[in-house]
């Protein structure tokens, strides 16, 4: 009898164990977004993120053609040289400085007319594609986008959708079991996770959460880099009369353009508080 009963204590402690562990977890995980405050579960270690940012950015330029145009490569990184100057400061005015103290910016256009998108990896990695440019129409615009991007990165969204996809179809392993035992799989979330999987014929989509975050961070950073949000209204719904049949890449993930829209006019208010005319 006492044996049975030691099984069944056994048993029982199993589960509440396995329960204890993972309520660690996500308590030792748990990470808070900048500006909305929101706790979000990141399992991922961000110097890991870090290194395969690096090997995959730079796949991507290998195997793409940069734009040669000067004043279109000189645009894309003055934007984000300025949104990237803003996105520091404000984390060292937030006493965050340490969270992207090892970010080594780089911004870099790509040659595809056809192709309406944007991404930004941890580290500050950030790539755009010519056929936006049409879309952005000016500088203004164009830090509508790459701020809305950089939110994404440094609000570890990223981190989010590739915690869940490792869990999801790897069954939850760390990311250096993943890339030894299934690299392509692994590449593959990874590049999606970050928003470059339309290139890979992967995507996958932001939750509504985060598309509201990376407007709202977004607008914050556009504001304090000095350009007016309001004018984020105009672009998304230049970028609405985009859609169709095959909406551009930077559409086909998010929500319906009216909801953006009517989201962002309320958040302006905030973003007005950080604006400083350039």
């Amino acid at each position: 009898m006492k044996n049975y009963f030691q099984s069944q204590k056994s048993r029982t402690s199993t589960p509440r164990l396995f329960l204890v562990l993972a309520l660690g977890l996500f308590l030792s995980s748990c990470a808070t977004v900048p500006i909305t405050e929101r706790r979000s579960l990141q399992i991922l270690p961000d110097s890991e993120l870090a290194t395969l940012s690096l090997q995959q950015y730079s796949e991507v330029l290998k195997k793409s053609k940069l734009s040669t145009d000067p004043q279109k490569v000189q645009m894309v990184r003055r934007v984000g040289g300025r949104i990237a100057q803003a996105t520091e400061e404000f984390f060292k005015e937030s006493g965050m400085g340490e969270e992207i103290k090892n970010y080594r910016w780089e911004f870099n256009l790509i040659e595809d007319d056809k192709t309406i998108n944007a991404w930004c990896m941890p580290g500050g990695k950030v790539a755009v594609y010519t056929g936006l440019l049409p879309v952005a129409q000016d500088e203004t615009g164009l830090a509508v986008v790459m701020g809305h991007e950089i939110a994404h990165a440094i609000a570890k969204h990223g981190n989010e959708r590739m915690s869940q996809g490792l869990l999801v179809e790897l069954g939850g392993v760390g990311l250096a079991a993943a890339l030894g035992s299934n690299p392509s799989a692994t590449t593959n979330i990874f590049m999606a996770a970050y928003g470059a999987g339309a290139q890979l014929g992967v995507l996958l989509p932001y939750s509504r959460v985060h598309e509201s975050e990376a407007d709202r961070i977004g607008l914050v950073l556009m504001a304090k880099a000095g350009y007016d949000p309001h004018q984020a209204i105009p672009f998304w719904e230049r970028m609405s009369a985009k859609g169709g049949a095959r909406p551009p890449e930077l559409l086909s993930t998010h929500p319906a353009p009216e909801s953006r829209i009517a989201q962002i006019k309320e958040l302006i208010p905030e973003a007005m508080r950080y604006y400083k005319p350039g």
